[in-house]
């Protein structure tokens, strides 16, 4: 409270001191200007400037907020504007995730009108065109989001090659990642993609040339990358076989890349298979039963066996012998067994290849084994249980196959 008298005591005094300074001080002011003429004291003269700016100050605030005012009617106002494309932007991202194609599109091109860096909304916009069959103006939306943000080409070109997928234009898919690819070599989403897209087209060779990169990005742990190479070099092998070219040729080009295979591939027991079936596949049995048999010497993998049991090696006597000496490593194997029954049928020694057939057939009932045992019984004389055993056969068949539908009923068929 004392202080306040105190602080009302100074301005009182303060005052008072102005007002004997003005009344001894008062000052002269004379404007003349033609016939205008203007005389006052100079004290008068600045209360007069400080009226004006009052009134000047006044009439800029009352004009703006005459503005503001206007602005929240006018709908084409800066800020409605920004609020009309805010609501379409939201309205179209929705419309987008739910489906509704015609409404997402009119209100994601709205929304990227007022956007200087539209890139999500023509993304979108273009999606949502593509749906409605409307691919024209889905690669123009997408050519529009490139003029506006040239250095989103990488996510434009992604999403071109989606569309392109969608329309099953697959080659269109595969030119837009290859030109991506070269101009941004390490990009890992482009390498995915494009890889993804190389084995579903089974384009072997390219894919065997994107390997390198695929191991530089890091993007795979070991066993993917296991499973691509071993995918892309078996599809090489084995694509060989499609080419229209004669015996011979298709061998060489089979032996050609074979001989591309890195040292460690050439160790694989899945793609010295490939390559052995292909080999046979050309009727090469003696370069099949070669490769065969050093690959067996470390490895009695079942499906090299398999193969080995289909060559036909220069000594089949031999042959026979050094399969028989697998025995020691893997006595009850059924696929071995299996094996040396049809090396025994190949060297004539029908008894032979009956107990090995037997023998496999204690270990494993198997389709194939009951078909190779049948096919020698017929041949014996033995016809009933050369039957019994093509049942099974077929029955075993039977149950490795999908299931067949169910007949259809008598009424469904008239």
């Amino acid at each position: 409270m004392k202080r306040t008298y105190l602080i009302l005591l100074i301005v009182v005094a303060c005052a008072a001191a102005l007002g004997m300074f003005i009344a001894e001080h008062t000052g002269y002011v004379l404007i003349s200007w033609k016939s205008f003429r203007y005389e006052s004291s100079l004290w008068v003269f600045l209360a007069v400037i400080a009226a004006v700016f009052a009134v000047l100050y006044a009439l800029r605030t009352l004009l703006k907020m005459a503005l503001a005012s206007t602005g929240l009617i006018n709908p084409w106002s800066q800020r409605n504007q920004s609020r009309r494309n805010r609501l379409a932007a939201e309205q179209g991202t929705l419309d987008l995730a739910q489906g509704h194609w015609k409404s997402a599109l009119r209100h994601l091109r709205r929304a990227a009108e007022g956007e200087a860096k539209p890139l999500v909304y023509l993304l979108g916009a273009a999606r949502a065109a593509e749906q409605l069959g409307q691919s024209e103006e889905a690669d123009d939306l997408l050519e529009q989001a490139l003029i506006k943000q040239p250095d989103a080409e990488v996510a434009i070109a992604l999403a071109h090659a989606e569309l392109q997928l969608q329309r099953a234009d697959d080659a269109g898919a595969q030119e837009t990642l290859q030109a991506m690819h070269e101009l941004h070599p390490q990009h890992p989403e482009v390498l995915l993609r494009l890889q993804a897209l190389l084995r579903q087209r089974q384009d072997w060779s390219a894919l065997i040339g994107l390997l390198p990169e695929l191991r530089k990005s890091k993007r795979l742990n070991s066993e993917q990358l296991h499973n691509i190479e071993y995918q892309a070099w078996s599809g090489r092998l084995t694509a060989v076989y499609k080419l229209k070219q004669d015996p011979q040729q298709a061998l060489q080009s089979l032996e050609t890349a074979w001989q591309g295979l890195s040292n460690r591939l050439k160790n694989d027991a899945q793609l010295v298979a490939a390559y052995a079936a292909e080999l046979l596949r050309l009727n090469a049995h003696q370069q099949a039963e070669s490769l065969l048999r050093h690959a067996l010497k470390d490895n009695l993998d079942n499906e090299l066996l398999e193969l080995y049991g289909q060559s036909h090696a220069e000594d089949a006597s031999r042959q026979l012998q050094l399969a028989e000496s697998w025995l020691k490593q893997a006595p009850n194997n059924p696929i071995l067994l299996r094996t040396l029954g049809r090396l025994s049928l190949r060297n004539q020694l029908w008894g032979k290849a009956r107990d090995y057939f037997e023998s496999s057939l204690r270990e494993h009932r198997q389709a194939h084994t009951c078909a190779e045992l049948a096919r020698l019984l017929s041949h014996l004389g033995d016809t009933q249980r050369s039957n019994q055993l093509f049942a099974e056969s077929f029955q075993l068949l039977e149950q490795s196959s999908p299931q067949l539908p169910q007949p259809a009923l008598q009424q469904d068929i008239t």
